[in-house]
């Protein structure tokens, strides 16, 4: 693999291709299989981007994003900025685990409505960042607003 294919592939395809996560699993063949990129604007920040277009099945019955899909996709999205930086600090998965970190806690925001038939920005960054804890805040933007933004905060995985 050439370093040019290697920084087209997401953040996911590259450090967990192997998770059936629903939301960023590329090893769920029904899954959103959401892709995030290290921003190239700022390298190094954990500033982390992507898009995503939601589909028809996600309507919330009004003819907008679902509160759900919204809090799967911030979620999921946040998880690339948590696990790139694992990866950058060698802070491997205990044995038997595809991750280094789970979520701890989901604290979601909806600010506005959410198009359905867009595509939307994503856009999650570290606010706090240790081996066993960090924090994320993840947005969803269209035309320049947020719609919806989570704080997550993630834990190191161990085995119970």
């Amino acid at each position: 693999m050439t370093a040019a294919t290697e920084h087209t592939r997401s953040i996911q395809e590259r450090l967990y291709p192997d998770l059936p996560c629903f939301g960023c699993g590329h090893a769920n063949e029904r899954g959103l299989k959401l892709r995030s990129y290290e921003s190239e604007t700022v390298v190094g920040s954990g500033l982390v981007v992507g898009t995503f277009h939601p589909w028809p099945e996600h309507d919330n019955g009004v003819g907008y994003l679902n509160g759900g899909i919204i809090s799967t996709v911030l979620d999921c999205h946040g998880a690339a900025a948590v696990i790139l930086e694992a990866d950058r600090n060698g802070w491997e998965p205990p044995p038997g685990a595809l991750l280094p970190y789970v979520t701890a806690g989901l604290d979601v925001s909806f600010r506005r409505p959410t198009p359905l038939d867009e595509d939307l920005s994503l856009e999650a960054e570290l606010l706090e960042s240790s081996e066993a804890e960090m924090t994320v805040l993840s947005r969803i933007v269209f035309e320049d607003k947020v719609r919806a933004e989570a704080r997550a905060v993630w834990k190191r995985w161990r085995a119970r």
